[in-house]
């Protein structure tokens, strides 16, 4: 059975279905620009599991954007390393899926991004050129905070 996608109607989609309505979503304005971003983040309880949530944001650029929302938990997670090495594979999966979809459809120009939760200031600094030569290796772009938006306020909301 394949995860599910989360709308903000309150409809469960596939990746397919949540890529068809991205797509419908960018042509009810082709003309504009498009961002396609995957971002995830997680939060970590006492017993040493963690909720991660994954988030498919479509930003029109100038004028909002629509986005899709995936929960999963996941059990033993020691260290803030691996819990953002997690949230980075969990976001590379998606975008490969994603990406896959968009390329067997008829999709407007849009530019593709994957948003990590780490940034300069902070536990997460020393981790920045590991994850982002990870990310750039998928040949991906990829923004840290305080531009990783997807995952620091989208997928934030949901954990």
């Amino acid at each position: 059975m394949p995860v599910l996608f989360n709308s903000s109607f309150g409809l469960r989609l596939t990746p397919k279905q949540v890529v068809d309505e991205v797509v419908r979503f960018m042509l009810a304005e082709p003309n504009r620009r498009y961002k396609v971003i995957i971002g995830s983040d997680s939060e970590k309880f006492s017993d040493d599991s963690a909720d991660f949530v994954t988030a498919i944001v479509v930003h029109r650029v100038g004028n909002g954007g629509r986005y899709f929302w995936r929960h999963a938990s996941f059990e033993k997670f020691y260290t803030l390393r691996d819990r953002i090495l997690k949230e980075v594979m969990l976001s590379l999966e998606v975008a490969q899926e994603v990406f896959n979809q968009f390329a067997a459809c008829q999709a407007p120009r849009f530019d593709f991004e994957i948003h990590v939760d780490i940034g300069e200031n902070g536990a997460t600094k020393p981790m920045i050129q590991e994850v982002v030569g990870m990310i750039r290796a998928h040949n991906f772009e990829v923004r840290t905070k305080p531009d990783s938006y997807a995952a620091s306020k989208v997928a934030d909301r949901h954990v």
